[in-house]
Parts: structure tokens; C-alpha cells; sequence
């Protein structure tokens, strides 16, 4: 009997074959860099044979033949199903190098030519008393007015974009909370220019005050205010409602609430999107143009006389078209870059500093 009840037991069977699509071969994880090698000399040989004069089309031939030879080789080895994964992996590559290049070119390009110029006598004076087709002269009176200009704008449009957007997140509702929505989109697109235009059809002719640093800083936190908003809004919603309910559920009033666990917890992007409102006014010309004017000579005074700018004195320089002032120029683009560069990195370690503590 005992022998019967085993004979019945179901024997344990093998593992059914995978699929063999499933199982075949893989490339080897230097097939990429390889293969990019490969499409990379191919694309410059296709070049030289047919004659292709611009770089940009050599690249442009090595990137097809590299999605090309990834599909072909991936098909071939593993599976078409693979090959489908491998293809999607080299157009995000393809498309990341495509938009780095240009940046790294901008970067070499004003590096190279900016360092040639760059010194401390052309940190440390302005271009009085030269003229702009001779040598010398500096860019001190022109960082100067844009330090003073950007921080002005900065004070006027940082609180300005804070609040409203704590009041978008935190209290917002009904029409007004929508109307508010809709300006601030609305501003998001309005070109520079018409800004400037604002200030100078009210500041300047209305109240008839002069050119001065302050009204095109005036106009710059009006290009800066909805950026501010924008970004501020986004990163509040990103704190976590629980963090809200735990504070208010312990009887902390709304407005500490948001002081002390809101703004904290958002302070890192909080300080990313102010950076990249900064970015967006410090290379700004047209409002200074019309508000500023321009000057060659140092003014300490944003309240009053005309100033000068980075943006503006880049655009002096390369109008006079001489080799000292294409210099002049150059150097000037480099220290824009710097000064833009220095703020972000004041904003990241004023984040870093601030923001809420993890772990034990």
C-alpha cells in the first residue's frame, strides 16, 4: 500500500526551458565605449571622404552610426527586445552630448579668450580717460553697477515673490488666488524691453527723476519677481503635507508653521530658484540701456547719475570692433560668468547651512 501512495506522488519536475530570446548572450560592458569609438572614426572618415568641411555634420554622422551599430550588435547578440532598451539608452546619451557641447564650446571659448585680458589692474580700474580703440582700461565701474543694480533688484523682488507665493500655497483660494496665478504667468513672458519701457515711461518721465542705477533695478525685479514666484510656489508644495498637520496638531499658529517647518524644509530650492532669477536680470541690457545709460566712469551712487553695467559694457566693447576692445569684451563675459557662478555657490552653502538636519 505504502508503495502505491508513492508510486502516486507527483514527481518533481524540471525547470521548463526559458524562452531562448531570454537567454542568449549579452554585450560586454565595454561594447558602448567601444562602439562609440567606432562610430566616432567612422563618422570622421565619412567626413573626409565626402569632403564635409563643418565638424558639426562628422558628429551628427557618428551619432546615427552609433544608435545604428548599438541596434544592429544588441539585435544580433541578445534580442531585438534588448536591442529596442540599448537603442532608447543611446539617443538620451546622444541627446546629453548634443546639449553639453555647445556649453563646453561657450565655456572654452570665453575662458580662452576672456583669460588673455584678465588681471587685477582690469578688475581694479574703469575706462576713464581711454578710449575704446586703445589698450588698457577696466571693468570696475561696470561690476561695480551690476553688484549694486542686482542686489537692489533682489531686495525689491525677493520678499515680494516670497510672500506670494506663501499666500498662492499656503492661503490661496477663490478668484483672487487665480488672478494672481494668471499675472504672474503673464509676467513670466514679457520681454525685457517693456520693462524697461514701464520704469521709464513712469519713473523717469512721469516723476521726472534722471537715469540712476536704481530705476533699471526697478526694472530688473520685474523680469525677476515671477521667476521668484514661480519657483518658490513649486518648492512649497513639495514639503510634505504631514509635516503641516504634525505642527498644527501640536497648536503652532499657521504663520510659525510656515516660518519654522515650511520655509526651512523648501529652503534649498527656495534658494535655487533665486539664483536662477539672478541669472536671468544680471545678463539683461536693454532695461539699462534705456534707464542707466551707461558710463565709463565710476559711480558709487545707485540713487543717482548714470551707471554702468557687465551686460552693457560687453556690448560697448564688441560695437567699437577694434582688437583691444573685442578683448575688453571677452574678459568681461568671463568676469559675468564668474560673478553669476560665485552667487550660486553662495546660495548652495547658504542652503546647506539652513536647511533642516537629518538623522541622529
Amino acid at each position: 500500500m505504502s508503495h502505491a501512495i508513492q508510486d502516486q506522488r507527483p514527481t518533481r519536475s524540471h525547470k521548463s526551458p526559458a524562452p531562448a530570446g531570454l537567454t542568449r548572450g549579452g554585450l560586454p560592458r565595454w561594447a558602448p565605449a567601444a562602439i562609440a569609438a567606432l562610430s566616432l572614426a567612422l563618422g570622421c572618415g565619412i567626413g573626409l571622404a565626402f569632403g564635409l568641411e563643418s565638424k558639426i555634420q562628422w558628429g551628427l554622422l557618428a551619432a546615427l552610426l552609433f544608435i545604428a551599430v548599438t541596434y544592429t550588435a544588441s539585435a544580433v547578440i541578445e534580442n531585438r527586445r534588448q536591442a529596442k532598451d540599448r537603442v532608447a539608452t543611446s539617443l538620451v546619451w546622444v541627446c546629453f552630448v548634443l546639449a553639453v557641447i555647445p556649453l563646453l564650446s561657450l565655456m572654452w571659448t570665453t575662458i580662452s579668450r576672456g583669460l588673455k585680458l584678465l588681471s587685477g589692474d582690469f578688475l581694479s580700474h574703469s575706462m576713464n580717460g581711454v578710449t575704446s580703440f586703445d589698450e588698457g582700461g577696466g571693468v570696475y565701474h561696470a561690476l561695480l553697477g551690476t553688484i549694486e543694480q542686482v542686489a537692489l533688484a533682489t531686495l525689491i523682488a525677493a520678499p515680494i515673490g516670497l510672500l506670494t507665493a506663501v499666500y498662492l500655497v499656503e492661503y490661496g483660494k477663490g478668484r483672487l488666488a487665480k488672478s494672481v496665478t494668471f499675472f504672474v504667468d503673464v509676467m513670466t513672458g514679457i520681454p525685457s524691453i517693456v520693462a524697461g519701457l514701464f520704469i521709464l515711461t513712469t519713473w523717469n518721465l512721469m516723476l521726472g527723476f534722471g537715469p540712476s542705477g536704481f530705476a533699471g533695478a526697478m526694472a530688473l525685479s520685474i523680469l525677476m519677481m515671477p521667476v521668484v514666484v514661480r519657483s518658490t510656489e513649486e518648492m512649497l508644495k513639495l514639503v510634505p503635507n504631514e509635516l503641516r498637520e504634525a505642527a498644527l496638531a501640536l497648536g503652532v499658529p499657521k504663520w510659525r508653521v510656515i516660518l519654522k517647518v515650511v520655509l526651512p524644509t523648501a529652503i534649498g530650492g527656495i534658494s535655487t530658484g533665486l539664483m536662477l532669477a539672478v541669472a536671468r536680470i544680471a545678463g539683461e541690457t536693454a532695461p539699462i540701456m534705456l534707464l542707466v545709460f551707461g558710463s565709463q566712469l565710476i559711480n558709487g551712487n545707485p540713487f543717482e547719475g548714470a551707471q554702468s553695467s557687465l551686460p552693457l559694457y560687453i556690448w560697448e566693447q564688441y560695437k567699437v570692433g577694434s582688437e583691444a576692445s573685442y578683448d575688453r569684451a571677452w574678459a568681461g563675459a568671463l568676469v559675468l560668468i564668474a560673478f553669476v557662478m560665485i552667487l550660486n555657490l553662495v546660495a548652495r552653502g547658504i542652503a546647506r547651512w539652513k536647511a533642516p538636519k537629518t538623522g541622529r
